[in-house]
């Protein structure tokens, strides 16, 4: 089995199940060349011969003939579904340093808060982290830019650079109630992906906040830490909200770490022989590149453990892709209870397959699906108790785009072809009555922002204020768990038959 997983692996290129909101992921596999292509139609690239040809001598002004070819392919590909992309080199340089958790910066997560960035952590032992920045530091200006009114984008990309040259960030201290400067020399930074904390005697509290190559690294540390502090844990909380996903061996192996062994985790299925596989609760199938599996080096207590412990994953609108195949798989094989909302429903898998040194394309090659055969896409994980963000409803919730949301997301491939779906009227209808239930949370949260002026709506998570995580301590204590009283199950969307 493991020569076959090998062989599969090899031929298939980059698979990711990363999701539109956040960094797209991928697993870097070494991609092979295909050794045949499909019959090209010759009647139609002719058309598309004389376009450019026409463009490039009749049009009002010269064109650049690589741009003209560029953006032909970035149509073609873009026109397939929301996830299938073509890379140019800045974009696929960009995926890359996503999905290795890598990048060259000065080390702080970061947000926005009155115009300016608030830094929500300085990551251990980054630039950052060395030169003294603290949780709820402002930067109001990077060298001479000055910060309030910038898109939080345009923040990061002022703050990242090349390795060893330096930036200037003017930091405003609340508690202090003093600006001063910082120069901080940049260099290459290790993100980590997974937080931890005792919340409580007893119980412990697990956040993944997307799956890279050193997610499952980072979970094992954590999790020993925790074992260290309190060997008899009651109960432990894995918390999946607004994680996009990632790397689809790390999600076989955090689900592995629960699972008994050799159990299946998740299955996909598409039009290639290489993407029909199962993926199973064993190492050779979420160890790509050979080396020590880092669930072996947790002490022989600690994995029994993580079998048994009593556990609640927390999901919602932004939990997408990798996050749903751990909550799916927990959930078929009765492993966990899911708390929060149903969540985002991306339940394809894309294959990243370099075109040369610099440029990429990304395809949707497969649809997954849980142990149990359910495709999530367009339709994610129902959760088996709703939960509303705050004690007062849901803040965010409505502004959130789902998966069935997306202009020409696949169907789930049940009933029909499963092909992109395209916006009928009934569509629209819908999603104009979506899109004033948006306009309503918005003015909703216009109003609640100005009566509370710089203040969180809703509370960060793993916080004592975490109305969620609360409900998910209640649920692993067996007390009386606040459900949602307004949320309905959204069905999954499919293309009809005109």
């Amino acid at each position: 089995m493991g020569k076959q997983v090998s062989h599969k692996l090899k031929i298939a290129g980059w698979v990711a199940v990363g999701a539109v909101a956040g960094a797209l992921t991928t697993v870097q596999l070494q991609a092979v060349a295909r050794g045949t292509l499909a019959p090209l139609p010759l009647e139609e690239l002719q058309q598309l011969a004389a376009v450019f040809g026409m463009v490039k001598t009749d049009y009002v002004e010269p064109v650049d003939e690589k741009k003209l070819i560029s953006e032909a392919i970035t149509g073609m590909v873009a026109s397939l579904d929301p996830h299938s992309q073509y890379f140019d080199k800045k974009s696929f340089r960009e995926f890359r340093e996503g999905t290795s958790g890598r990048f060259v910066g000065v080390g702080i997560e970061i947000t926005m808060e009155d115009g300016f960035v608030k830094v929500v952590s300085p990551i251990e032992d980054s630039p950052a982290f060395r030169a003294g920045l603290k949780t709820g530091d402002l930067i109001t200006k990077i060298d001479d830019t000055a910060v309030k009114g910038l898109a939080i984008n345009d923040a990061v990309k002022l703050m990242r650079g090349e390795p060893r040259t330096k930036v200037l960030l003017t930091i405003f201290r609340k508690d202090e109630n003093r600006t001063f400067p910082v120069t901080i020399t940049r260099e290459e930074i290790k993100t980590q992906s997974v937080k931890s904390k005792m919340v409580e005697p007893g119980y412990a509290w697990v956040r993944v906040s997307q799956f890279q190559e050193r997610t499952i690294e980072d979970f094992t540390r954590k999790v020993e830490e925790l074992y260290k502090a309190d060997p008899n844990l009651k109960g432990l909380v894995l918390d999946l909200r607004n994680d996009p996903g990632g790397l689809l061996d790390a999600a076989v192996a955090l689900s592995a770490a629960f699972l008994p062994e050799n159990v299946t985790v998740v299955s996909t299925n598409g039009q290639l022989e290489d993407s029909k596989f199962v993926y199973k609760a064993i190492p050779q199938h979420y160890l790509r590149r050979g080396g020590p599996d880092p669930i072996q080096r947790l002490t022989v207590a600690t994995q029994g453990a993580l079998k048994k412990v009593p556990l609640v994953v927390l999901v919602n609108e932004g939990s997408a892709s990798a996050s749903e195949i751990v909550a799916g798989a927990l959930q078929d094989h009765k492993r966990a209870t899911i708390l929060g909302s149903q969540t985002f429903g991306k339940g394809s898998v894309q294959t990243v397959r370099p075109l040369g040194p610099d440029t990429g394309l990304k395809l949707t090659t497969a649809r997954y699906y849980t142990p149990l055969g359910t495709s999530i896409q367009a339709r994610g994980i129902v959760p088996d108790v709703m939960i509303d963000e705050t004690a007062e409803g849901n803040v965010f919730a409505a502004l959130r785009t789902r998966e069935a949301d997306l202009q020409k997301h696949l169907g789930n491939g049940r009933g029909t072809n499963g092909a992109p779906v395209p916006m009928t009227d009934e569509r629209r209808a819908e999603e104009q009555m979506r899109e004033e239930v948006r306009e309503l949370a918005r003015k909703r949260l216009e109003e609640e922002s100005k009566k509370n002026p710089g203040q969180r709506l809703v509370p960060e998570f793993g916080s004592e204020n975490d109305f969620q995580l609360q409900q998910a301590l209640n649920q692993l204590k067996g007390r009386t768990v606040i459900a949602s009283k307004t949320q309905t199950v959204r069905t999954a969307e499919e293309k009809k038959d005109n």
